[in-house]
């Protein structure tokens, strides 16, 4: 893996911003992007299936966005649910400080970026929302997601798009053969070869 790919901490190269212009929350906006992370150029496919479900986010809670990059679906949730707290993490400096910029440029105040242990550990969420690192591999993928599903409230819903081609019904099936007995696994929405699958804590 080379060293100044989007998984790595301190992507090579200098940060070299540049604008782009994206829909979010219904809102023609402008913001910033750069090379070292994740579809710098535009929101990319799967990311905007996730975001055509952005309407059934609740309008208060604890959220969490699994990989933020640059922030398109942190910065779609803060707005959506202004009453919201929104933690966008990533192990990418680059992507955290990208996602405050963006969420200082927007006037986002519910947005908090951070690697993933600056979380405080008693936090349960009652949303997550993700585009989940599929390249890092299957070993790493189930780890990072059997540790944030399981910090699921009570009744809470976890929403991940993942490409068909890339694993998602044998991502559907290992999650609800891992999960414990109290979370159920469905598919939302297949689009795009994409699908949403939901997770849900009952």
């Amino acid at each position: 893996m080379p060293a100044n790919h989007y998984f790595s901490e301190t992507p090579e190269g200098e940060l070299i911003p540049r604008e782009i212009k994206v829909s979010l929350g219904g809102n023609k906006v402008t913001v910033i992007t750069a090379g070292g992370v994740f579809s710098p150029e535009h929101i990319d496919q799967g990311t905007q299936v996730l975001l055509s479900h952005i309407a059934s986010a609740k309008p208060s809670g604890i959220f969490l966005d699994i990989g933020c990059g640059w922030g398109p679906i942190a910065l779609a949730l803060a707005i959506q649910s202004p009453k919201a707290t929104i933690y966008a993490i990533d192990v990418n400096d680059r992507c955290l400080e990208l996602t405050k910029q963006n969420a200082e440029r927007l006037g986002l105040k519910n947005i908090i970026a951070c690697k993933p242990d600056e979380v405080p550990t008693n936090i349960l969420f009652d949303e997550i929302w993700s585009n989940p690192p599929i390249r890092v591999g299957k070993e790493v993928l189930h780890e990072i997601l059997k540790t944030w599903l399981k910090r699921l409230n009570k009744s809470a819903v976890a929403r991940l798009v993942v490409q068909k081609n890339l694993g998602s019904d044998s991502l559907q099936k290992w999650l609800s053969n891992e999960l414990p007995n109290d979370f159920e696994t469905t598919r939302a929405d297949s689009a795009k070869s994409f699908r949403v699958l939901k997770v849900v804590r009952n």
